[in-house]
Formats: structure tokens, sequence, C-alpha cells
């Protein structure tokens, strides 16, 4: 008798460690994930406003420990909400991404365009079964105006010629959740400014 009951707990134990798994992983399954990626751009010259997000501290500090820039300022915050195991595809048109110079990029009434996919969001145990965020098939690029002094003008002016120049990353990230991350640094025309990409998630049920 004392065999059976011993039998009969182990089973129970079994079976309530199998609902766990399974209540667990159709949580997981059912999961949303905000996602926030930032554009910071790294420059030399006076912002008018060089504040970031507080939830940023970490990375502002990295990159002055890092990189010699002498401000940051933050160009956009992109929010958006993905199914786990979901894809996000992202255009847009903005303002320009470097700062204005009279050699560097083109001025305000020139946008820039930019695009942000990822092939696959998921939720993911790492070796230590911590539960992580990884994005597989991470891209950002941007098509950015540079201008340049152009043919010589009826009047005698030199006429000023933009050119939109390509640049991106592409690679496969993964992260804590809600704990921003840098993706990496591009740079963006004659003016050395940079911009670095900064991701983020974190799961919700809503």
């Amino acid at each position: 008798m004392k065999i059976k009951n011993f039998l009969t707990a182990m089973l129970l134990v079994m079976c309530a460690a199998v609902f766990v798994n399974v209540q667990a992983q159709d949580l997981a399954d059912d999961a949303n994930l905000d996602t926030q990626l930032y554009l910071i751009v790294g420059t030399n010259q006076d912002v008018d406003d060089a504040k970031l997000p507080a939830s940023l501290d970490p990375v502002v500090k990295q990159l002055r420990a890092t990189l010699p820039f002498k401000n940051y300022r933050l160009a956009a915050t992109l929010i958006n909400r993905v199914k786990n195991e979901g894809r996000l595809d992202l255009s847009w048109i903005g303002g320009p991404l470097a700062s204005g110079s009279p050699t560097g990029a083109a001025s305000n009434v020139t946008p820039s365009f930019s695009q942000f996919k990822v092939r696959q969001v998921k939720l993911v145990r790492n070796a230590e079964n911590q539960q992580i965020v990884q994005m597989l098939g991470f891209y950002f690029g941007a098509r950015v105006p540079i201008q340049t002094p152009g043919a010589i003008a009826a009047n005698g002016q030199v006429a000023p010629s933009v050119a939109y120049e390509p640049t991106g990353v592409s690679t496969d990230i993964s992260m804590r959740e809600s704990e921003p991350v840098i993706v990496g640094t591009l740079n963006i025309g004659p003016s050395g400014d940079a911009i670095i990409l900064v991701v983020s998630a974190k799961r919700t049920l809503k």
C-alpha cells in the first residue's frame, strides 16, 4: 500500500510539472513584446536639447566612456508591439539625422529615409535558464542627404547639390528584458556625426 501511495504521489507531481511547463509555454506563445528603438546622434557640435530619457542613462554613461563625442541628442524614438515569434518592418521619412553644416548634411528641408526591420522577435532561455529577448535579422538602414558644392549658376553663385548616401547595419542580437543595449554606430557624412542605435524590448500580456 505504501508503494502504491508513493507511486500515486510521484504521478501527481509529474502531472503538475507538465501542467506548469505547458502553461508557461502557452503564456510565452500568447505574449506580445513592446520594442523601442532609439536613434541617438553623437556630435561635437552644440545641441539645443542634450537631455535624454532617464532609461538611457546607463547607455549614455557607456557612450561617454567609449566614444569621443561632445554631445548626444535623441533623433527619434520608435515604439512598436510585436507578437512573440513575430516580425517587424517599418519605414519612415524624418528630418536630417546629421547636424547641419556648410559642407555637411543638407538643411532641414531635406529629409532622411529610414527603415527598421526584424525578421523574428522571440522569447528564449539562455544557458543559465534566464529568459531573454532575441532579435533575429535585425536591420536598420537610412538614406542620408549630403550637401556638396554644385555647378556655378548664371548669376555666378554656386548652387548646392544634394546626394543621398546609404548607411545601415544588419545583425542578430539578444538582450535582457527592458534593458537597453547598443546595437551599433553609423557614421553619417562629412559633419563627423554618428548614429548610435539602441534597442530594448519587454514582454506584455495585454
